[in-house]
């Protein structure tokens, strides 16, 4: 079978482009992963609040209603909010400039329609400056070039991340996109807990109560992160970790942020993105699991170790 061309798998994606469709996109992405959040069991770490990449967007999955189950995709190829229903009933949006309350209001309706009732909570949450959803006139951009090419670039990144997942056999999250922080994620553990924070918030304790490695894919913030990038983290972070030597050459570490990073940039003008994508998970997985000293023989598969960095 005959790949994608490079500039479908990984199109270009400036943030100063695209900053007020990712704002706006951001907001109504809360909007439908909070809906998902407030009718759906708890999982641990939030899992059950993440949104799936498919082959025309984003998903909820299924969601349980009194009726049986729905689930509310973006659709990035038509620029559709979709609602379906597992009585056959459908219900349709058109994804277009529009402000983030006229978005709300109008899905809100849409769900009261088919008879789903829910509520909840209309704060944005993890954005500076938040502003309700009800009356957020600000956030009105959509750019469907740009909506399209995120999402592209999301499936590309969750093939890459499927394969690293399969590498290996603790516990490991989904591949998922958190709403909140507007990021595609997949994070390993090491089995054991982690030192509790006590001066953190309900969330941040529950997603870091174990030890983890987490990697991901983020559209930047402009400022410390000026576009968009891959970041690896550990959390506990080891003495001498943010030293370590990752691949490729170009990754760095970020104090500010605590992370490693690789810009996405360099990724795609790479020779081989996939691999070096590939390197860069694996050679951060190996820094924060050897100086953390996790039981990498019964956590992985062999022969899974990176290229010498």
């Amino acid at each position: 079978m005959t790949q994608l061309p490079r500039s479908q798998r990984w199109p270009s994606l400036p943030l100063a482009e695209w900053k007020d469709t990712y704002a706006t996109l951001h907001m109504w992405t809360q909007v439908v992963g909070k809906i998902r959040l407030a009718l759906s069991p708890d999982i641990n770490h939030y899992w059950g609040t993440a949104l799936y990449v498919t082959a025309r967007g984003l998903t909820t999955s299924p969601i349980p209603y009194a009726q049986g189950v729905f689930e509310i995709n973006f659709d990035f190829v038509a620029h559709e909010l979709r609602i379906l229903t597992s009585t056959g009933e459908s219900r349709s949006i058109r994804l277009m400039p529009r402000t983030v309350a006229e978005f709300y209001f109008e899905l809100m309706a849409a769900l009261s329609s088919l008879g789903i009732e829910v509520k909840v909570w209309a704060m944005p949450v993890e954005v500076p400056r938040p502003v309700r959803f009800n009356v957020d006139e600000a956030h009105k951009s959509y750019d469907p070039e740009y909506a399209h090419r995120f999402w592209r670039i999301l499936t590309s990144v969750e093939m890459v991340m499927r394969e690293f997942r399969a590498r290996f056999i603790g516990k490991v999250s989904p591949v998922h996109f958190f709403w909140g922080s507007f990021d595609l994620a997949v994070t390993r553990f090491s089995g054991r807990r982690a030192p509790e924070r006590p001066d953190a918030d309900p969330i941040t304790k529950e997603a870091y109560s174990h030890e983890v490695i987490s990697h991901g894919f983020w559209p930047g913030d402009g400022e410390i992160i000026k576009d968009a990038a891959f970041y690896a983290y550990a959390a506990p972070e080891s003495e001498g970790f943010k030293s370590q030597r990752v691949l490729p050459a170009k990754a760095f570490y970020s104090g500010e942020k605590n992370e490693f990073f690789l810009m996405y940039e360099d990724m795609r003008q790479a020779d081989s993105p996939e691999q070096v994508l590939l390197d860069f998970f694996q050679s951060t997985y190996e820094a924060g699991a050897t100086l953390g000293n996790w039981n990498r023989a019964e956590l992985e598969r062999p022969g899974q170790s990176a290229a010498k960095a």
